[in-house]
């Protein structure tokens, strides 16, 4: 059995996004859908002060309505742009200028799409917790425009070569079981995450990551 997680591409998500990776021999970065402009694909938020938090937000050129994960830019002066915004932020700011293969992944934009930059990132951070898994680009895969919602998921598991389908909680009010059957696949969701929703960084910078590892792996859990 081959499973296949697909989740669009975020930026530093919580550890509870990295069960994905735990549970899936692939994981699918979502970038072929529009941008969602108040997601979570371009920000994240971090602590400024005791008790409060703020965003931290990528810079990126400005774009149309329905622009694409995979096809979003970096503003002219990302890198530098992204460093002043980090100051704000006291654990960022101490940790930015230490040698991390994930402090890494996050200061340096490269000089590709954001789309690179994200999945390059989950990368990074997979390796370090130990659940690396192929990174496959759903916009790599040549699924027709005007297949839209569950059908593309389906046709990005199919593309794939997956029997089993695993989806966040979230995902239980968008998607039948019924027509992932017709296609050979079963469908399933993991438990809900009982653990911080802080940003996999502010952990990573504040836990030792073993322990993180752990607590991912604990609560990579299916529903029946």
């Amino acid at each position: 059995m081959t499973t296949v997680a697909v989740m669009q591409p975020y930026f530093l998500p919580y550890a509870g996004y990295y069960r994905l990776f735990a549970a899936a021999d692939i994981f699918v970065a979502f970038d072929c859908v529009q941008f969602p402009r108040r997601g979570w694909v371009h920000r994240n938020q971090f602590c400024v002060a005791p008790g409060v938090n703020d965003w931290l937000t990528l810079p990126i050129q400005k774009c149309d309505r329905d622009t694409r994960i995979a096809d979003l830019a970096f503003a002219p002066g990302a890198e530098a742009t992204l460093c002043r915004s980090v100051q704000r932020f006291p654990l960022l700011k101490a940790a930015w200028k230490t040698p991390s293969p994930v402090i890494d992944s996050v200061k340096h934009t490269g000089s590709g799409s954001v789309a690179d930059y994200l999945c390059a990132q989950l990368a990074s951070v997979t390796a370090v917790l130990g659940i690396s898994r192929p990174i496959v680009r759903s916009s790599s895969l040549g699924i027709p425009a005007q297949v839209r919602g569950q059908e593309r998921v389906i046709a990005v598991a199919r593309a794939v070569g997956a029997t089993r389908y695993v989806n966040s909680p979230g995902g239980r009010s968008l998607y039948q079981p019924e027509a992932f059957d017709e296609q050979g696949i079963e469908l399933r969701f993991l438990s809900p995450f009982m653990a911080s929703m802080d940003s996999i960084l502010s952990l990573l910078l504040t836990d030792p990551v073993e322990r993180i590892a752990a607590l991912i792996r604990e609560e990579t859990t299916l529903e029946e």
